[in-house]
Protein backbone atom coordinates (compact mmCIF):
# COMPACT_ATOMS: atom_id res chain seq x y z
CA UNK A 1 0.00 0.00 0.00
CA UNK A 2 1.48 3.75 -0.70
CA UNK A 3 -0.68 6.59 -0.08
CA UNK A 4 -0.39 10.53 0.28
CA UNK A 5 -2.44 12.46 2.88
CA UNK A 6 -2.77 15.98 3.74
CA UNK A 7 -0.89 16.44 7.75
CA UNK A 8 -3.66 18.25 8.78
CA UNK A 9 -6.42 16.23 7.99
CA UNK A 10 -4.74 12.90 8.90
CA UNK A 11 -3.56 14.32 11.75
CA UNK A 12 -6.96 15.36 13.11
CA UNK A 13 -8.87 11.87 11.87
CA UNK A 14 -5.96 10.73 13.70
CA UNK A 15 -6.50 12.05 16.94
CA UNK A 16 -10.52 11.65 17.06
CA UNK A 17 -9.79 7.74 15.92
CA UNK A 18 -7.11 6.68 18.50
CA UNK A 19 -9.55 7.13 21.24
CA UNK A 20 -11.40 3.96 19.98
CA UNK A 21 -8.34 2.47 19.58
CA UNK A 22 -8.27 -0.26 22.64
CA UNK A 23 -4.68 -0.31 24.42
CA UNK A 24 -5.42 -2.60 27.17
CA UNK A 25 -6.11 -5.57 25.16
CA UNK A 26 -3.90 -8.25 25.57
CA UNK A 27 -6.01 -10.93 23.91
CA UNK A 28 -6.13 -8.96 20.80
CA UNK A 29 -3.30 -6.66 20.19
CA UNK A 30 -4.12 -5.62 16.85
CA UNK A 31 -6.79 -3.64 18.80
CA UNK A 32 -4.21 -1.50 20.00
CA UNK A 33 -3.77 0.07 16.56
CA UNK A 34 -5.49 1.86 14.38
CA UNK A 35 -6.62 0.46 10.46
CA UNK A 36 -5.80 2.08 7.26
CA UNK A 37 -7.76 1.06 4.51
CA UNK A 38 -7.00 2.20 0.50
CA UNK A 39 -9.65 0.57 -1.70
CA UNK A 40 -12.64 1.37 -4.18
CA UNK A 41 -14.35 3.62 -1.25
CA UNK A 42 -11.28 6.03 -0.89
CA UNK A 43 -8.75 6.05 2.18
CA UNK A 44 -10.44 4.99 5.64
CA UNK A 45 -9.18 5.23 9.27
CA UNK A 46 -10.45 2.68 11.63
CA UNK A 47 -10.68 1.84 15.31
CA UNK A 48 -12.18 -0.08 17.48
CA UNK A 49 -12.96 -1.71 21.35
CA UNK A 50 -15.41 -3.98 20.02
CA UNK A 51 -17.44 -1.82 22.29
CA UNK A 52 -17.68 1.60 20.39
CA UNK A 53 -15.53 1.78 16.57
CA UNK A 54 -15.46 4.47 14.43
CA UNK A 55 -14.43 4.49 10.73
CA UNK A 56 -13.50 7.52 9.02
CA UNK A 57 -12.87 8.76 5.58
CA UNK A 58 -9.75 11.21 4.96
CA UNK A 59 -8.74 12.42 1.51
CA UNK A 60 -5.71 11.34 -0.23
CA UNK A 61 -4.27 9.99 -3.17
CA UNK A 62 -3.87 6.09 -3.22
CA UNK A 63 -1.08 4.53 -5.24
CA UNK A 64 -1.09 1.42 -4.43
CA UNK A 65 -4.46 -0.09 -2.63
CA UNK A 66 -3.55 -2.40 0.57
CA UNK A 67 -4.80 -2.47 4.63
CA UNK A 68 -2.74 -2.12 7.13
CA UNK A 69 -2.77 -1.88 11.03
CA UNK A 70 -0.31 0.37 12.96
CA UNK A 71 -0.04 0.56 16.64
CA UNK A 72 -2.59 3.87 17.59
CA UNK A 73 0.10 5.57 20.57
CA UNK A 74 2.61 5.37 17.65
CA UNK A 75 0.42 6.71 14.83
CA UNK A 76 -0.96 9.54 17.06
CA UNK A 77 2.40 10.46 18.18
CA UNK A 78 4.06 10.70 15.19
CA UNK A 79 0.89 12.75 13.40
CA UNK A 80 0.50 15.54 16.25
CA UNK A 81 3.75 17.02 15.39
CA UNK A 82 2.72 17.19 11.70
CA UNK A 83 2.40 20.69 10.37
CA UNK A 84 -0.59 22.36 9.30
CA UNK A 85 1.11 22.39 5.75
CA UNK A 86 2.41 19.39 3.03
CA UNK A 87 1.91 16.00 2.42
CA UNK A 88 2.71 12.95 4.39
CA UNK A 89 3.01 9.73 2.47
CA UNK A 90 2.49 6.11 4.35
CA UNK A 91 4.30 3.14 2.78
CA UNK A 92 3.56 -0.75 3.65
CA UNK A 93 5.97 -3.68 2.94
CA UNK A 94 6.46 -6.50 4.64
CA UNK A 95 5.35 -6.26 8.66
CA UNK A 96 6.67 -2.58 8.42
CA UNK A 97 5.44 1.46 6.88
CA UNK A 98 7.17 4.09 6.44
CA UNK A 99 5.56 7.36 7.29
CA UNK A 100 7.03 10.01 5.38
CA UNK A 101 6.74 13.90 6.07
CA UNK A 102 9.24 16.14 4.28
CA UNK A 103 12.69 14.93 5.64
CA UNK A 104 11.48 13.26 8.39
CA UNK A 105 10.66 9.15 7.90
CA UNK A 106 9.72 7.08 10.15
CA UNK A 107 9.52 2.89 10.29
CA UNK A 108 7.12 1.14 12.57
CA UNK A 109 6.18 -1.85 12.97
CA UNK A 110 2.47 -2.62 11.97
CA UNK A 111 0.18 -5.17 13.72
CA UNK A 112 -1.84 -8.25 11.55
CA UNK A 113 -4.45 -6.31 9.28
CA UNK A 114 -5.75 -10.33 8.90
CA UNK A 115 -6.82 -10.22 12.54
CA UNK A 116 -8.88 -6.93 12.88
CA UNK A 117 -12.54 -7.24 13.24
CA UNK A 118 -15.09 -5.52 10.88
CA UNK A 119 -17.24 -2.84 12.53
CA UNK A 120 -20.33 -4.30 13.72
CA UNK A 121 -23.29 -2.36 11.87
CA UNK A 122 -26.80 -1.90 12.33
CA UNK A 123 -28.22 -5.15 9.76
CA UNK A 124 -31.82 -4.69 9.42
CA UNK A 125 -32.55 -1.05 11.29
CA UNK A 126 -35.80 -0.72 12.91
CA UNK A 127 -35.60 3.16 13.31
CA UNK A 128 -33.65 5.37 11.16
CA UNK A 129 -33.94 9.25 11.87
CA UNK A 130 -32.02 12.09 11.03
CA UNK A 131 -30.94 14.94 14.00
CA UNK A 132 -28.68 17.92 14.31
CA UNK A 133 -25.32 16.23 16.01
CA UNK A 134 -25.41 19.34 18.51
CA UNK A 135 -28.50 18.30 19.50
CA UNK A 136 -27.68 15.01 20.66
CA UNK A 137 -24.39 16.00 22.18
CA UNK A 138 -26.57 18.32 24.34
CA UNK A 139 -28.75 15.43 25.02
CA UNK A 140 -25.89 13.52 26.09
CA UNK A 141 -23.87 15.46 27.81
CA UNK A 142 -26.33 16.58 30.04
CA UNK A 143 -27.34 13.75 31.73
CA UNK A 144 -24.16 11.20 31.34
CA UNK A 145 -22.49 12.26 34.89
CA UNK A 146 -25.60 11.03 36.39
CA UNK A 147 -25.04 7.23 35.27
CA UNK A 148 -23.61 4.93 37.86
CA UNK A 149 -20.02 4.13 37.39
CA UNK A 150 -20.96 0.28 38.42
CA UNK A 151 -21.38 -2.48 36.59
CA UNK A 152 -23.34 -4.42 38.36
CA UNK A 153 -26.64 -2.92 36.85
CA UNK A 154 -25.66 -2.34 33.25
CA UNK A 155 -29.04 -0.34 32.46
CA UNK A 156 -28.23 2.20 35.28
CA UNK A 157 -24.43 2.52 33.86
CA UNK A 158 -25.89 3.56 30.42
CA UNK A 159 -27.98 7.02 29.33
CA UNK A 160 -31.50 6.17 28.14
CA UNK A 161 -32.38 7.63 24.49
CA UNK A 162 -36.15 7.48 23.34
CA UNK A 163 -38.83 9.49 21.06
CA UNK A 164 -42.58 9.90 21.60
CA UNK A 165 -44.64 12.49 20.19
CA UNK A 166 -41.93 14.43 18.36
CA UNK A 167 -40.06 14.03 21.37
CA UNK A 168 -36.18 12.68 21.71
CA UNK A 169 -35.34 12.64 25.52
CA UNK A 170 -32.26 11.24 27.44
CA UNK A 171 -32.26 10.22 30.40
CA UNK A 172 -29.61 8.71 32.94
CA UNK A 173 -29.75 7.95 36.74
CA UNK A 174 -27.42 6.09 39.58
CA UNK A 175 -30.56 5.90 41.86
CA UNK A 176 -29.13 8.64 43.99
CA UNK A 177 -30.05 11.11 41.20
CA UNK A 178 -31.73 11.38 38.03
CA UNK A 179 -30.76 13.71 34.86
CA UNK A 180 -33.55 14.14 31.89
CA UNK A 181 -33.50 16.35 29.01
CA UNK A 182 -35.70 16.85 26.06
CA UNK A 183 -35.59 18.07 22.38
CA UNK A 184 -37.84 18.61 19.74
CA UNK A 185 -37.23 17.88 16.69
CA UNK A 186 -39.05 17.82 13.32
CA UNK A 187 -37.90 14.93 12.00
CA UNK A 188 -40.67 12.13 11.91
CA UNK A 189 -39.52 9.00 13.44
CA UNK A 190 -40.59 6.38 14.79
CA UNK A 191 -40.87 5.82 18.62
CA UNK A 192 -37.95 4.20 19.95
CA UNK A 193 -35.51 3.33 23.41
CA UNK A 194 -32.24 2.40 23.55
CA UNK A 195 -29.92 2.31 26.34
CA UNK A 196 -26.39 3.09 25.00
CA UNK A 197 -23.74 2.35 27.75
CA UNK A 198 -22.65 5.82 29.56
CA UNK A 199 -18.93 5.85 28.59
CA UNK A 200 -19.95 4.89 24.82
CA UNK A 201 -22.13 7.38 24.72
CA UNK A 202 -19.63 10.03 25.62
CA UNK A 203 -17.05 9.10 22.85
CA UNK A 204 -20.21 9.18 20.57
CA UNK A 205 -20.90 13.06 22.03
CA UNK A 206 -16.62 13.97 21.75
CA UNK A 207 -16.53 12.72 18.26
CA UNK A 208 -19.81 13.60 15.46
CA UNK A 209 -20.00 16.77 14.13
CA UNK A 210 -22.67 20.09 14.75
CA UNK A 211 -24.20 19.13 11.57
CA UNK A 212 -26.89 16.89 11.01
CA UNK A 213 -26.54 12.90 11.44
CA UNK A 214 -28.15 9.69 10.52
CA UNK A 215 -28.58 7.40 12.96
CA UNK A 216 -29.15 4.08 12.78
CA UNK A 217 -30.61 1.50 15.01
CA UNK A 218 -31.46 -2.25 15.71
CA UNK A 219 -31.42 -4.76 18.76
CA UNK A 220 -27.73 -4.86 19.29
CA UNK A 221 -26.27 -1.80 17.55
CA UNK A 222 -26.58 1.72 17.18
CA UNK A 223 -24.63 3.37 13.93
CA UNK A 224 -24.33 7.67 13.90
CA UNK A 225 -23.37 8.23 10.08
CA UNK A 226 -22.55 11.80 9.12
CA UNK A 227 -20.62 11.85 5.09
CA UNK A 228 -18.76 8.45 4.58
CA UNK A 229 -18.07 8.43 8.53
CA UNK A 230 -19.28 6.00 10.53
CA UNK A 231 -19.58 5.43 14.65
CA UNK A 232 -20.80 2.57 16.28
CA UNK A 233 -21.42 1.43 19.91
CA UNK A 234 -23.21 -1.35 21.24
CA UNK A 235 -26.58 -1.41 23.26
CA UNK A 236 -27.64 -2.39 26.68
CA UNK A 237 -29.89 -5.99 26.65
CA UNK A 238 -31.95 -4.85 29.77
CA UNK A 239 -35.61 -3.03 30.42
CA UNK A 240 -34.82 0.68 31.72
CA UNK A 241 -36.63 1.49 35.47
CA UNK A 242 -39.56 3.57 34.81
CA UNK A 243 -38.29 6.51 36.78
CA UNK A 244 -41.02 8.94 36.15
CA UNK A 245 -42.92 6.63 39.01
CA UNK A 246 -40.09 8.60 41.75
CA UNK A 247 -40.47 11.96 40.10
CA UNK A 248 -43.19 13.69 42.41
CA UNK A 249 -46.38 14.59 40.97
CA UNK A 250 -46.75 17.22 43.83
CA UNK A 251 -44.23 19.06 46.26
CA UNK A 252 -44.82 20.57 49.73
CA UNK A 253 -42.03 22.94 49.67
CA UNK A 254 -40.92 25.24 46.57
CA UNK A 255 -38.31 27.93 46.33
CA UNK A 256 -37.12 29.63 43.45
CA UNK A 257 -33.81 31.68 43.43
CA UNK A 258 -30.99 33.20 41.20
CA UNK A 259 -28.93 30.43 40.20
CA UNK A 260 -25.31 32.52 40.90
CA UNK A 261 -26.44 33.03 44.19
CA UNK A 262 -27.13 29.54 44.93
CA UNK A 263 -24.31 28.27 43.54
CA UNK A 264 -21.80 30.47 45.16
CA UNK A 265 -23.46 29.77 48.52
CA UNK A 266 -23.54 26.28 47.68
CA UNK A 267 -19.66 26.29 47.05
CA UNK A 268 -18.53 28.18 50.18
CA UNK A 269 -20.69 26.15 52.51
CA UNK A 270 -19.29 23.31 51.12
CA UNK A 271 -16.39 24.30 52.74
CA UNK A 272 -17.59 22.75 55.94
CA UNK A 273 -19.77 20.01 55.00
CA UNK A 274 -18.74 16.18 57.17
CA UNK A 275 -16.82 13.47 55.55
CA UNK A 276 -19.55 12.42 53.82
CA UNK A 277 -20.37 15.63 51.68
CA UNK A 278 -23.46 16.41 53.70
CA UNK A 279 -25.07 20.10 53.27
CA UNK A 280 -28.17 20.90 54.81
CA UNK A 281 -30.58 22.53 53.01
CA UNK A 282 -33.70 24.51 54.73
CA UNK A 283 -36.54 25.98 53.96
CA UNK A 284 -37.57 28.91 55.91
CA UNK A 285 -41.14 30.06 54.41
CA UNK A 286 -41.93 32.20 56.92
CA UNK A 287 -38.75 34.15 56.72
CA UNK A 288 -38.69 34.00 52.98
CA UNK A 289 -35.58 32.23 52.71
CA UNK A 290 -33.69 29.07 51.80
CA UNK A 291 -30.50 28.33 53.72
CA UNK A 292 -27.94 26.18 53.13
CA UNK A 293 -25.72 25.09 56.39
CA UNK A 294 -23.06 22.81 57.09
CA UNK A 295 -20.91 21.78 60.26
CA UNK A 296 -17.61 19.99 60.22
CA UNK A 297 -16.36 19.52 63.89
CA UNK A 298 -13.06 20.00 62.72
CA UNK A 299 -13.40 22.99 60.65
CA UNK A 300 -16.14 24.55 61.70
CA UNK A 301 -19.66 25.53 60.40
CA UNK A 302 -21.37 27.92 57.40
CA UNK A 303 -24.64 28.99 57.49
CA UNK A 304 -26.04 30.93 54.24
CA UNK A 305 -29.23 32.74 53.93
CA UNK A 306 -30.43 33.73 50.21
CA UNK A 307 -33.28 35.49 49.70
CA UNK A 308 -35.97 33.41 47.77
CA UNK A 309 -39.61 33.12 46.64
CA UNK A 310 -41.07 30.34 48.82
CA UNK A 311 -44.43 28.47 48.79
CA UNK A 312 -45.96 25.47 50.98
CA UNK A 313 -44.29 24.30 54.23
CA UNK A 314 -40.93 24.93 56.00
CA UNK A 315 -38.72 22.29 55.78
CA UNK A 316 -35.17 20.86 55.85
CA UNK A 317 -33.24 18.14 53.98
CA UNK A 318 -29.47 17.38 53.74
CA UNK A 319 -27.80 16.10 50.67
CA UNK A 320 -24.69 15.29 49.12
CA UNK A 321 -23.09 18.87 47.82
CA UNK A 322 -21.59 17.16 45.04
CA UNK A 323 -25.12 15.87 43.89
CA UNK A 324 -26.11 19.52 43.90
CA UNK A 325 -23.42 21.00 42.72
CA UNK A 326 -23.77 18.73 39.30
CA UNK A 327 -26.85 20.21 37.48
CA UNK A 328 -25.69 24.28 38.21
CA UNK A 329 -24.13 24.84 34.93
CA UNK A 330 -26.53 22.82 32.41
CA UNK A 331 -29.33 25.35 33.35
CA UNK A 332 -29.35 28.27 31.17
CA UNK A 333 -32.17 30.56 33.03
CA UNK A 334 -31.05 33.02 35.46
CA UNK A 335 -33.31 31.68 38.08
CA UNK A 336 -34.16 28.02 39.31
CA UNK A 337 -36.87 26.10 40.99
CA UNK A 338 -36.19 23.79 44.46
CA UNK A 339 -38.74 21.76 44.50
CA UNK A 340 -39.14 19.27 47.72
CA UNK A 341 -41.45 15.98 48.35
CA UNK A 342 -41.34 15.91 51.98
CA UNK A 343 -39.38 14.51 54.24
CA UNK A 344 -37.12 11.36 52.77
CA UNK A 345 -39.00 12.38 49.10
CA UNK A 346 -36.89 13.61 46.13
CA UNK A 347 -35.69 16.81 45.29
CA UNK A 348 -36.45 18.38 41.70
CA UNK A 349 -34.53 21.27 40.15
CA UNK A 350 -35.43 23.04 37.08
CA UNK A 351 -34.96 26.50 35.46
CA UNK A 352 -37.38 28.87 35.10
CA UNK A 353 -39.51 29.10 31.89
CA UNK A 354 -37.20 25.75 31.02
CA UNK A 355 -39.24 22.68 30.49
CA UNK A 356 -36.28 20.59 28.66
CA UNK A 357 -33.90 19.63 31.74
CA UNK A 358 -35.44 17.95 35.06
CA UNK A 359 -33.12 17.01 37.92
CA UNK A 360 -33.68 14.89 40.48
CA UNK A 361 -31.66 14.17 43.37
CA UNK A 362 -32.20 12.53 46.71
CA UNK A 363 -32.08 13.37 50.48
CA UNK A 364 -29.75 12.02 52.52
CA UNK A 365 -30.57 10.57 56.68
CA UNK A 366 -30.74 13.38 58.70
Amino acid sequence: MIINLNKKEFRDVVGIVSRFADKRSSTLPTLSGIALIAGDEGIKVRATNLETGVDMFVEGTIKTPGAIVIPSSVLRDISSSFSDSGQVTIEHSGDTAIITAGTAKSTVKTLPFDDFPSLPLPENPKTTFRIPGASLVSLINTVASCASTSTIRPELAAVLLSSEGGQVKAVATDSFRLAEKKISIKEKMNNFSILIPARNALDLAQTIPDTDVEVRVDEHQCAVVWGKNTLTTRLVAAAYPDYTQIIPKSFTSEATVLRKDFEGALKRTAVFSDSFQKVRLGFDVKGKKLALSAHNADVGEAVEPLASSLTGDSLELSFNFRYLQTPLPLFTSESITLSAGGIGRPLVIKGVGDQSFLYLVMPMNQ
